[in-house]
């Protein structure tokens, strides 16, 4: 690295290291003594006459501030590449958002149980939380069959096609995303069964369903989006509704500690239960109100009378 651009660096505050040579800056790079190394470009490949060497990725704000960005050489790229990171995180969103639109069944089965009068003789053998309970736990359990033959069909389908290494590192992650992706169904669940309970025709169901709409789509744009910024990424791990999504990946891409996933799910379990008892007394409240849509703080005073 020659003058100029070492002083160009600790202008804008870099802790800059001089190295003896092109190999001492490799070995500081690889013990992690120093971030990054800017070297001379001996392949003609640089338009700057410079290289980069880090160990996994260079630093954002080094590789702005040399201008034109220079070619980079890793010395231990991991085994998740970003086209492999890519894929999974496509992968677990779409198949989040695919089980998690699922539960419009939920919605819609209320409305047509309220629309036909059905829910009048069901309310007359069962109590409404054990009608609400009996629809999350069916379709929770139809969920998470599901989601067990995906997880044993996808890797048997990588194994043939040869991706081996990729199964490797892959398997981990889907053993969490089974685990994460019930549990946010789960939390949905209640909330698409109340979207239902407040309207009486099924034409009406749109107007009470924008909230869970969002809960879906929300957290698939969210991490199509925020991938990249890690912070970004370990806030959404312990937010319920994106944990789903977040924490599987961090997990595949080893972003995350072992002991943050077990966090996360706790977390899940008691906004499970929080949101489940609110939903609980609002669908009481509201299933059997007919004519125009229910407003939330009338079926919410409804159930306590």
């Amino acid at each position: 690295m020659g003058p100029q651009v070492s002083q160009t660096l600790e202008a804008a505050d870099f802790d800059v290291r001089q190295a003896g040579d092109v190999a001492q800056a490799r070995d500081l790079v690889r013990s992690e003594e120093v971030e990054a190394a800017v070297v001379p470009d001996t392949t003609g490949q640089s338009q700057t006459g410079l290289r980069v060497v880090a160990l996994e990725s260079p630093p954002s704000d080094l590789m702005a501030m040399l201008g034109s960005p220079p070619p980079v050489d890793v010395l231990d790229p991991g085994d998740v590449g970003d086209g492999e990171k890519q894929l999974v995180i496509m992968v677990f969103a779409l198949v989040f958002m695919m089980f998690a639109m699922g539960g419009t069944a939920i919605a819609q089965s209320t409305v047509t149980e309220k629309q036909t009068r059905v829910v009048e003789i069901l309310v007359s053998t069962l109590p409404v939380k054990a009608l609400l309970a009996g629809k999350i736990v069916g379709h929770t359990l139809l969920t998470l069959g599901q989601v067990v033959v995906l997880a044993i069909v996808a890797p048997v389908a990588l194994q043939a096609g040869g991706n081996d290494e990729l199964l490797t590192v892959i398997l981990p992650a889907l053993g969490w995303f089974v685990p994460f992706l019930v549990f946010g169904f789960v939390l949905l669940s209640s909330m698409w069964a109340v979207a239902g309970s407040l309207v009486s025709r099924q034409e009406d169901l749109g107007s009470t369903m924008g909230l869970v709409m969002m809960l879906v789509f929300g957290p698939y744009m969210a991490i199509i989006f925020l991938q990249d910024n890690e912070t970004a990424m370990t806030v959404m791990s312990y937010i319920p509704f994106t944990a789903a999504l977040a924490m599987p990946v961090r997990m595949f891409t080893g972003e995350a500690q072992l002991w943050e996933p077990f966090v996360a799910l706790g977390i899940a379990a008691v906004t499970i239960v929080v949101i489940t008892s609110i939903a609980t007394r609002i669908y009481t409240g509201s299933l059997l109100q007919t004519g125009g849509k229910v407003k939330l703080s009338r079926a919410w005073s409804s159930a306590s009378d």
